[in-house]
């Protein structure tokens, strides 16, 4: 994926979600949406994971610091 922040990413899939719920996709486009829907998720949860294990990472160090 390109060069694109968490929020950015996330910001353009509920923009992409609204545009299906409230039916302005076009059903011609209505694919290409859900692709970009489906690659953004799968963005948006690695990051989130990404995040979660450098957080852990930080506070076990903390945690061995604060022990010695």
């Amino acid at each position: 994926m390109e060069n694109i922040t968490y929020e950015a990413a996330f910001k353009e899939l509920e923009t992409i979600t609204r545009e299906i719920e409230t039916e302005s996709v076009s059903v011609d486009v209505l694919a290409e949406k859900v692709k970009r829907a489906s690659a953004l998720i799968d963005y948006c949860q690695n990051k989130l994971r990404s995040t979660e294990n450098e957080v852990g990472k930080i506070i076990k160090q903390m945690d061995a610091d604060q022990q010695e």
